[in-house]
C-alpha cells in the first residue's frame, strides 16, 4: 500500500476540490468532505494504475513537510490518500540447488511458518534491499 498526500480545497459556493501536490494535473471534487475523499481515492487509482500499466516508476510520496513548504499549497488541507497496487503476477519457475541446502530452506520454512516459495521470494528481497543499500 502507498500513501500519498492530497490537498483538499474549498471556496464559498464551490465544491470540494483535491490536489495531488506530487501528481500535477490530477485533481477531482466532492460536493461533501466524505465524498471528497472517496473521489481522490478512485483518481489516484486510476493514475497509479496508469502509470504501472504504461510501465512508469511510481513516484516516491512527498513529505507533509516539503508539501506544506511550498506557499501554494498552504491554503489547503492535507489529508493521506491510500492506493492498495494490485497484487504482483506470481510466476511458477523451476529452480536446481543443492539437496542439503534445500532440505534447510524447507526446515527454516516450516519453523517460520513460510512456504518454501515464500522463504525463498523472502531471501531474495533481502539480498537485493541489502545489495542496493550499500
Amino acid at each position: 500500500m502507498r500513501n500519498y498526500i492530497a490537498l483538499i480545497h474549498k471556496d464559498a459556493d464551490t465544491d470540494y476540490g483535491v490536489s495531488f501536490p506530487d501528481f500535477p494535473g490530477v485533481v477531482t471534487a466532492g460536493l461533501t468532505l466524505d465524498e471528497a475523499r472517496e473521489m481522490a481515492e478512485e483518481a489516484l487509482a486510476f493514475h497509479l494504475e496508469g502509470l504501472v500499466e504504461d510501465g512508469d516508476a511510481l513516484p516516491e510520496a512527498s513529505t507533509l513537510e516539503s508539501v506544506m513548504a511550498d506557499p501554494a499549497n498552504r491554503d489547503g488541507v492535507a489529508i493521506l490518500v491510500a492506493w492498495k497496487s494490485p497484487a504482483p503476477k506470481v510466476v511458477r519457475i523451476n529452480v536446481t540447488l543443492p539437496d542439503d541446502v534445500l532440505s534447510r530452506i524447507d526446515a527454516y520454512a516450516a519453523e517460520n511458518g513460510l512456504s518454501r516459495s515464500g522463504f525463498l521470494a523472502r531471501a531474495a528481497r533481502h539480498e537485493i534491499e541489502r545489495e542496493n543499500a550499500a
